[in-house]
């Protein structure tokens, strides 16, 4: 039996995997609030006394670097080392990855019917692949491509300098520096960061909220209720909000795949992307995307999909440790 987990700011997802002729078996999953526990290993533990089960292996992606087995959360204040944790849950090891380093490994083994893509490409797709993935933050991950598998490999990419890409995002770039100091792409392109977008469009003089919307804010997550009123039309600051977060996510997309030269593919994953899918399908996204001057040959070429399976980063974890139990058999 394989424990999975799939650690982000908002929720904590536990899962049990079975092998299953070289196929991975989805047996259980559980879904924790992040913030309304104290640290990874109370959590796991409350997932194992309710299975009734004891894994053999396990792996967890997390929010954060992960440094020689240790890791300090991004959007959660929690530090987790994996000697620690394994002896709380009494396994002789446990394996630290950061999350979309555990999306990446998913990515491997989603279907076509787990993808939904936003281009087409003709010709050869071959080559390293790129993961990016907004949620409570926003994480980056690569593929590289060595003639026969793709290996995986984390990075901490969504933490780059933002660039603003007209003058109203250089409006923008000012208002989150008089914030925050230090503005990475995280501080637009998350949840968190569509509302520092509308928050940006209200205060400095672009349109008054609907008292619907501003009444959605009291009583529910500011992110979805301004999503929700884009996607809808019924209020016209949080259309432009998420405009201009998509053109920001599309941005950092392109400059993600022209950094790991993604010629394999792209995935644009996390819980947000499917939510805000007719914007990502509409062509705000992709001439965004495509806008790379001299470079737009090569990043036309790139595919671009959506992944659509929120259990991609459990069925990733699953397969990091079901591939580190069977490398350690054969040493």
């Amino acid at each position: 039996m394989i424990l999975a987990g799939d650690i982000g700011g908002t929720n904590a997802r536990l899962a049990y995997f079975q092998s299953q002729n070289g196929h991975l078996q989805l047996v259980s999953e559980q879904v924790f609030p992040s913030r309304e526990h104290h640290e990874l290993g109370e959590i796991v533990i409350k997932f194992l006394e309710s299975s009734r089960q004891r894994p053999e292996v396990a792996c967890f992606g997390i929010a954060g670097p992960v440094r020689n087995g240790r890791v300090e959360t991004s959007n959660l204040p929690w530090v987790i080392e994996q000697s620690v944790l394994a002896k709380q849950i009494q396994l002789p090891s446990t394996v630290l990855i950061n999350d979309l380093e555990a999306s990446a490994w998913g990515v491997g083994a989603l279907s076509a019917g787990d993808l939904i893509p936003l281009n087409r490409v003709t010709g050869p797709v071959v080559g390293n692949q790129a993961v990016i993935a907004p949620g409570t933050g926003l994480g980056e991950a690569g593929m590289f491509w060595d003639g026969k598998t793709h290996r995986v490999f984390a990075c901490e990419g969504g933490h780059a300098d933002f660039a603003p890409q007209d003058d109203l995002q250089v409006e923008l770039l000012r208002f989150l520096r008089k914030r925050f100091g230090h503005v990475s792409y995280e501080r637009v392109v998350a949840g968190p960061g569509l509302v520092n977008v509308f928050e940006f469009l209200r205060e400095s003089g672009y349109g008054k909220p609907s008292a619907e919307l501003e009444h959605q804010f009291q009583i529910g997550d500011e992110a979805a209720a301004i999503s929700r009123a884009a996607l809808t039309g019924t209020d016209a600051v949080a259309e432009k909000a998420l405009d201009i977060w998509v053109s920001v996510y599309a941005a950092e997309a392109s400059n993600l795949a022209l950094k790991l030269m993604a010629t394999g593919g792209l995935f644009l994953a996390g819980g947000i992307s499917p939510k805000v899918l007719p914007k990502l399908k509409s062509s705000l996204f992709m001439d965004s995307f495509l806008n790379k001057g001299r470079l737009r040959p090569l990043i036309e070429s790139i595919p671009v999909q959506v992944v659509i399976n929120q259990s991609t980063g459990l069925l990733g974890a699953a397969r990091c440790a079901a591939t580190r139990a069977t490398q350690l058999v054969k040493l």
